[in-house]
């Protein structure tokens, strides 16, 4: 599973775990960030599908059915160099210590930031060797522009103010123009699923944000309300 074997433009993750929720999330914080993501449940599934797409990274869980993720590890190790980040609920040093010595790159424990697992899954693949292109920072969509490196929104070429978060989530919207996401999405991709706070908290930054950018609720031309289920961005109006 060499890095030479695939497309530089593109990075591939596979990311491995039995729980739906956290394949949900952590493929979100990946995909967002223009990863090309697939996935597998369980540890032959995961063994299957790395020798089938031989993604650039492997996010692993330790506790699956069929091969536990030490073993899917200690299988693919002796394959290739393919970077390897455990993510798991298992946080005694045991455990690390053990994961580490079989040949995972990194090891991050649940509940975690999913900017932090991002950073790490990033970490891991500059020390891989393997030329990183650059992630896209700015972002046009319509009469927006957003640029991630001076954290800086316009609209009609006027700049806007936004606070950090509010920020954060116009965009991952931009990124992802016309993907409906729930709260809950929202809420794992950019607070993280250890969160405790009230999910409706989603629903005051999106006012802020329309308001910033002049949209109405009742008319939106970029944040659209999708009942009972979320919010989705367009660049133009529907």
């Amino acid at each position: 599973m060499t890095a030479t074997q695939r497309v530089p433009s593109i990075r591939t993750a596979l990311v491995v775990d039995d729980e739906p929720h956290v394949v949900e999330l952590i493929s979100n914080v990946l995909t967002s960030e223009g990863f090309a993501v697939t996935a597998a449940a369980d540890g032959p599934a995961a063994l299957r599908r790395a020798r089938a797409s031989q993604p650039d990274v492997v996010v692993l869980d330790i506790g699956l059915p069929g091969l536990d993720g030490y073993e899917v590890c200690r299988a693919l190790r002796k394959e290739g160099p393919v970077p390897i980040v455990f993510v798991t609920a298992r946080g005694a040093e045991v455990d690390r210590i053990v994961g580490l010595e079989l040949g995972a790159d990194d090891y991050v424990v649940k509940p975690f930031s999913p900017r932090e697992l991002l950073a790490r899954v990033r970490a891991v693949l500059r020390r891989s060797g393997a030329p990183e292109p650059p992630p896209m920072q700015r972002r046009v969509a319509g009469d927006i522009a957003v640029d991630a490196d001076k954290r800086e929104v316009t609209l009609h070429s006027k700049r806007i103010d936004l606070k950090p978060r509010e920020f954060d989530v116009l965009w991952l919207f931009v990124r992802n123009d016309g993907r409906v996401f729930t709260r809950e999405q929202l809420i794992e991709t950019l607070w993280g699923f250890d969160f405790e706070g009230d999910p409706r908290t989603v629903d005051v930054h999106i006012r802020r944000i329309r308001r910033a950018l002049g949209d109405r609720a009742d008319r939106p031309r970029y944040i659209h309300t999708i009942h009972g289920v979320g919010y989705k961005f367009t660049s133009s109006a529907d």
